[in-house]
């Protein structure tokens, strides 16, 4: 069955190899649905703007690097009621582009559904628990550290089977296909967040709009998952700063 509608999707990208990004974006591109894609580029310079050169994508440079969410965002006023679909993308993610309308489907049964993402894969084929339940500081904490894994694995649902749907408390925001409406609604991600954590942030709005989302494990994508915060003192800094703002703005309790 296909499906006549609009679907757009965005990728911010900093300093990102061009080729990681161009798998990316065919395959997003490759997709038989009606399309457009925003690159929205936060480097230091625009290297990329000759390169991308395809009537469906549109290059947009920041001339600095104003974050992950904001860098979303900034495309929210291009967004139109055509725009049935918008797809929250990272430059390290491949998939084939068939789950698209896969997905799209399955987002047109439910009028509760805000948002769906999928089964998420390393590049070794191996699951990611990117669907997770709300977190404690101390979940947090004790991931950083490497310690008390027992402890940082309960947010997982590790216990849950990952070959079924199920409606997670959030998942990670390297993939998320929401219903553009709802977006819009939701004013995309929260600008506080320079990065990290406006995933889970735009999960718990969801919830107040009396939304759901959905993991849909029957189609699945390819994420390199980079963890820069592990490998980068600033990245660090940028990640313990937006736990910090989201639990002053969520309270101390996981729910």
């Amino acid at each position: 069955m296909f499906i006549d509608k609009n679907i757009t999707a965005s990728i911010v990208i900093y300093n990102e190899n061009f080729k990681v990004l161009e798998k990316a974006m065919n395959s997003f591109l490759g997709s038989p649905l009606s399309k457009k894609l925003y690159i929205i580029d936060n480097s230091p310079s625009n290297v990329f703007k000759n390169k991308i050169q395809n009537d469906s994508v549109e290059y947009i440079y920041s001339d600095k690097n104003i974050g992950f969410g904001k860098g979303h965002n900034s495309i929210l006023p291009k967004l139109t009621s055509e725009n049935k679909y918008h797809l929250i993308l990272n430059p390290d993610v491949s998939f084939d582009p068939e789950i698209l309308e896969k997905l799209a489907l399955k987002m047109e049964i439910s009028e509760s559904l805000s948002m769906i993402a999928p089964r998420v894969l390393n590049t070794n084929n191996e699951l990611l628990h990117t669907a997770r339940k709300y977190p404690s500081l101390f979940e947090l904490i004790f991931r950083f550290l490497g310690v008390f894994k027992k402890f940082t694995t309960t947010g997982e649902y590790k216990n849950q089977n990952h070959k079924k749907s199920f409606s997670p408390d959030f998942v990670q925001g390297s993939f998320m296909l929401f219903k553009t409406e709802d977006l819009l609604r939701l004013n995309g991600f929260d600008n506080r967040f320079f990065m990290y954590m406006e995933d889970v942030d735009i999960c718990k709005r969801i919830d107040q709009l009396g939304k759901k989302k959905l993991f849909y494990p029957k189609v699945e994508i390819i994420h390199t998952h980079r963890k820069g915060s592990s490998k980068s003192i600033k990245l660090f800094i940028i990640h313990i700063s937006s736990i910090i703002k989201y639990f002053m703005k969520w309270g101390f309790n996981r729910a």
